[in-house]
């Protein structure tokens, strides 16, 4: 998380602000849904990057621009405060947005490292996510900034988004990508295994299936959310209670099957959702 920055407004006109959300796509809803049930007297901004989805194949300079271009559009939303609910750009784009935007910008990944070394007993945490996050090394960054000694073994596991997107959550194809790619974490001893990409979450009965109880798992959306209460409660500029909350979801393409997933599995609400223009090449 970029160092706090004192709110341009008085803290009782920036507690009406909305909280800005984005994502390379939809798997930010499990963000979105983790601070509907922490904040719910909160205004949310949620704005999925569908036209270019997805982050995690691409180049770290590819993924920084997306995200500024997306982030420039939050804050012309009056955001007061950026989650950056994607582990790929939080991985490479989070340098570039605490340093431009002019409010607080927060990642999933440090509030999911701070919570992996908190849960394991061994010393030893596994992380799974895209080909991007795992590559950009920042989990295991993150990771040893608090605790020089923890082991890391990290997967990358390219074929769980495009399942989750076909709806494909409670399946034994599913069930066997995810034990391929589990195993070898298992092996390895883990006791504590970090879920680096946003969609994730909405794999967990499956993925606990595959580790049994003996392995701890840490939702990467469900501690950012936290983190961000965390914030909110110390800059005072949290809703008051008698708020109304509420959600607002854009897309930059029209919304695919994946929305409905999200939507079923998640039990949220996302009400009528607008489809905006990039702005492209935007700058802060």
């Amino acid at each position: 998380m970029a160092a706090n920055k004192s709110p341009a407004r008085p803290a009782t006109e920036t507690a009406s602000q909305p909280i800005g959300v984005f994502d390379s796509g939809i798997g930010g809803l499990t963000v979105v849904k983790a601070l509907r049930d922490l904040l719910p007297n909160e205004k949310i901004v949620y704005l999925g990057d569908t036209a270019r989805v997805p982050y995690g194949s691409k180049s770290a300079s590819t993924v920084e621009r997306y995200s500024v271009e997306m982030a420039k559009m939050l804050i012309e939303q009056d955001a007061k405060i950026i989650v950056v609910a994607c582990n790929s750009a939080s991985s490479v784009a989070l340098p570039k947005l605490e340093k431009t935007l002019p409010v607080t910008v927060m990642g999933v990944i440090r509030p999911g490292a701070q919570a992996a070394i908190t849960a394991t007993r061994n010393g030893h945490v596994g992380v799974i996510g895209t080909r991007a996050t795992i590559r950009s090394g920042a989990y295991e960054k993150a990771l040893r900034a608090l605790d020089d000694d923890v082991r890391v073994t990290s997967r990358a596991c390219p074929l769980l988004v495009p399942l989750i997107e076909e709806g494909w959550l409670d399946d034994e194809l599913t069930d066997h990508v995810i034990a391929r790619y589990l195993e070898p974490l298992m092996r390895e001893g883990i006791d504590t295994l970090v879920l680096g990409c946003t969609h994730y979450p909405l794999l967990l009965p499956a993925i606990e299936r595959a580790l049994g109880s003996g392995v701890k798992l840490v939702d990467s959306a469900q501690n950012c959310a936290v983190a961000v209460q965390e914030f909110l409660d110390r800059q005072q500029v949290r809703a008051p209670a008698g708020a109304v909350g509420s959600l607002e979801v854009a897309l930059t393409d029209s919304p695919d099957n994946f929305l409905r997933v999200a939507k079923e599995a998640l039990q949220l609400d996302v009400g009528e959702i607008r489809v905006r223009e990039v702005l492209y090449g935007a700058a802060l």
